[in-house]
């Protein structure tokens, strides 16, 4: 039997950066992994998602080419070979996790993990010791009841990005961050889309002037969004979904109907109940230091419940493994962790909203600057949206901004660095910036926070 200080369960966006951060501090690791390294992200999420996102982008500046004086004849679009190209920079990521784990001496191994002992993993067929044990599993797509997907007509984001055929028509199921997305890719490239939510706005979890914002835009672009909308169930036979919004019942058909109403986490088959760890609706419970209720049991990412984000689950592998190592290294904050949706406007977004400093008695100051009244904006084309950012009244420090526009997923690692280091608006809008830059919108957003913005 190999004996190893770390086992990981699961080599996706935590659980590769874990590993490869254990074995840096002279740790003896191995990863366990059921798929392609990489996991979820890399291989049927972030990177692929990304990658057909990029062409819709781009199809959609090419047919807008004649506002700059440039003309595309004939332009049309591969949907095929859309896809294909998503799957080789799939590839070609995951080799690359593969090569990392070979750079750093870190074992392999393929197939599914069984915790049959607080320090025995059974990796396929082979028994591994280990001195602690770190779970990274991550979550798998959830369907509703009544509308299971059959990867046919009722399809998941998995589907969606192996599918080669553009369907003409889609209804979206659930407007968080893969609805949105895929929308705005479906819609780009032709279909008839709407969007289902059952909350009150698009992406509830993000600023309600942004989600407004993107709600707007998306009508504008021709797809349908409902909020505060239902659905009811679905008559395979016609082909029909039934949506209860404000009070009224309607039937919707399209061609398909993609499931994107959140994700379950994947600890079904793993013993962790066998070795005493604890659940909370499938979701591994852990304390502060990422520790299960089996003290030589630990897990990061996705499967702990959280913001569900790849560079979370990456931030918690390494705070994780240092951990365990003796360094003092404080677990990640939620409110310090930026999140981009990457549809066309951008989003992204970090620390409170300002309806968030309201719920926690957090007297703040606000404000937005539009990219309206930014050059770099007006000169590439891109000037809808806005910076809008939110700071403690006291002492000026900025908890939060929220940003809908070109290059938003870009911009919001200046705050993502403001809020590591408790940088007030005053230091930002002191700080020189390039012009013409979109960064220049963070700085003007901060002048205005105390009344001395120049370009507004």
């Amino acid at each position: 039997m190999k004996r190893f200080d770390l086992v990981v369960i699961g080599a996706g966006p935590g659980g590769y950066v874990a590993a490869i951060r254990g074995a840096q501090l002279g740790m003896r690791v191995a990863v366990v992994e059921r798929d392609r390294p990489g996991g979820v992200c890399v291989n049927w999420g972030c990177i692929p998602s990304k990658a057909i996102l990029q062409c819709a982008g781009l199809y959609q500046e090419m047919k807008g080419a004649q506002a700059y004086g440039i003309s595309c004849q004939g332009l049309s679009v591969d949907f095929a070979e859309v896809i294909r190209r998503s799957r080789k920079v799939a590839e070609r990521m995951s080799r690359g996790v593969a090569y990392l784990f070979r750079k750093n001496n870190i074992e392999l191994f393929a197939g599914n993990a069984t915790i049959s002992s607080p320090t025995i993993v059974r990796a396929g067929a082979e028994d591994l010791e280990a001195g602690r044990i770190l779970v990274a599993t991550g979550t798998a797509v959830r369907g509703l009841p009544g509308i299971e997907p059959d990867g046919k007509s009722v399809i998941t984001s998995d589907d969606a990005l192996a599918g080669e055929t553009l369907p003409r028509s889609v209804i979206v199921l659930g407007g968080g961050a893969v609805g949105v997305e895929f929308a705005y890719i479906y819609r780009t490239f032709g279909a008839e889309v709407t969007v289902v939510e059952m909350m009150d706005q698009l992406l509830p979890r993000v600023d309600k002037e942004v989600a407004g914002e993107l709600a707007k835009s998306f009508r504008k672009q021709g797809i349908r969004v409902m909020t505060s909308a239902a659905a009811k169930g679905l008559d395979r036979g016609k082909g029909t979904l039934s949506v209860s919004a404000g009070g009224a019942q309607e039937a919707l058909s399209a061609e398909k109907i993609l499931v994107a109403v959140g994700r379950k986490p994947l600890t079904e088959g793993l013993g962790l109940e066998a070795c005493g760890v604890e659940l909370d609706r499938g979701f591994i419970k852990v304390d502060q230091s990422f520790c299960t209720a089996c003290p030589t049991v630990y897990a990061i990412g996705d499967v702990i419940g959280g913001m569900l984000l790849a560079h979370e689950a990456s931030a918690e592998g390494v705070a994780a493994v240092e951990m365990m190592a003796g360094h003092a290294t404080a677990r990640p904050d939620p409110d310090r962790i930026p999140a981009c949706i990457y549809c066309r406007p951008e989003v992204a977004t970090i620390g409170l909203s300002e309806e968030e400093a309201q719920r926690r008695g957090i007297p703040v100051k606000v404000s937005k600057f539009p990219f309206t009244a930014l050059g770099r904006a007006v000169a590439s084309g891109h000037t809808e949206g806005f910076v809008k950012m939110v700071a403690e009244e006291r002492y000026g420090e900025v908890i939060g901004c929220h940003i809908i526009g070109h290059g938003a997923p870009d911009l919001i690692s200046e705050i993502s660095l403001a809020r590591t280091v408790e940088a007030t608006f005053r230091e930002i809008g002191k700080t020189v910036h390039p012009h013409p830059t979109l960064p220049e919108a963070i700085r003007e957003a901060a002048l205005m926070l105390g009344g001395e913005a120049i370009d507004i």
